[in-house]
């Protein structure tokens, strides 16, 4: 698989702030990636560096299996890295045919990246009287305009109200479709759950985890049960091997797990020893809970 993006060992410091501290990860062709982390985690200063507006203090980048340039690589990469800056008396159409000749794009591509964004019938509209999230799409049809390779979004759904989340997370999703990879910076773990692939977990510029979504919250799980005798339930789950943990909640049992156990295999353990459930749900950790384990498991510095 292609390698679009190439991190290894990357250090910036700010005085006594190490806002990136040993950074190393592969961004590949054709997936979505998440760089997912609190406020001052460092995702912010990790893109200001590879798209060359922040210097490193140490480690390299390379775009593209460094076969070309940064200078010239960057033409083949679409950002967004701060608010959305156009000029505001102008129309939408307007300004990205003023985009359009900075980039040396076709005009043509305007209509067709303001129809991506859903735009289009508001071609015509000063910008002015965009609200945030049609100024936040607008801006993304200007960073597709040369048709990158790689959209790099920086908290695209930062201020957004619900409508205008689910609008963002509708066009990134279309456009990694359509075969364009995106990296997108962000502290919401709903917003990387629902549209990423792969995700790097910063803490205090420091990486914690980095690989597929899937693979994060791929853990053995927990199960919701109940019985008419939920004292007896919890005696027998605590002989299970497979068990880590039971704790009680609005009249059922939240069973976390250190193993591997299936509901077949759990229901037959309990029906042996003469225990029949009255409710029993499987259910998978979510990306929050993995975060909230990964993130409490490190010493602060």
């Amino acid at each position: 698989m292609e390698t679009i993006l190439s991190i290894s060992g990357l250090h910036k410091r700010f005085g006594k702030i190490h806002a990136v501290n040993n950074v190393s990860f592969e961004i590949q062709k054709g997936n979505v990636y998440g760089i997912l982390g609190p406020n001052g985690s460092g995702k912010s200063t990790t893109l200001g560096i590879v798209l060359n507006v922040v210097n490193k203090t140490a480690g390299t980048y390379s775009w593209f299996g460094g076969t070309t340039e940064t200078h010239d690589a960057l033409k083949k990469v679409g950002a967004i890295i701060e608010r959305p800056n156009f000029y505001p008396y102008m129309s939408a159409y307007d300004n990205l045919r003023l985009v359009c000749k900075i980039k040396g794009a076709p005009v043509s591509k305007v209509d067709e990246k303001l129809a991506l964004v859903g735009l289009l019938e508001r071609k015509d509209s000063k910008f002015r009287n965009f609200s945030l999230g049609m100024k936040q799409r607008l801006a993304i049809a200007s960073a597709l305009l040369n048709d990158p390779e790689i959209l790099i979004l920086d908290e695209p759904t930062n201020g957004l109200d619900p409508q205008g989340i689910r609008q963002i997370r509708d066009i990134i999703t279309l456009i990694a479709s359509q075969g364009t990879t995106i990296l997108l910076a962000s502290h919401l773990l709903d917003e990387v759950e629902k549209v990423c692939s792969h995700v790097v977990v910063l803490r205090k510029g420091v990486i914690l985890y980095t690989g597929t979504v899937n693979g994060m919250i791929s853990s053995e799980g927990f199960f919701e049960l109940q019985a008419d005798d939920n004292a007896q339930l919890t005696a027998l789950l605590q002989q299970h091997a497979a068990v880590d943990k039971i704790e009680p909640h609005d009249g059922k049992l939240t069973v976390y797990l250190k193993g591997s156990l299936e509901a077949a295999e759990l229901n037959r353990y309990l029906a042996t020893n003469g225990l029949y459930l009255n409710h029993l749900v499987k259910r998978k950790n979510s990306l929050e809970e993995q975060f909230i384990q990964l993130t409490s498991n490190q010493p602060e510095k």
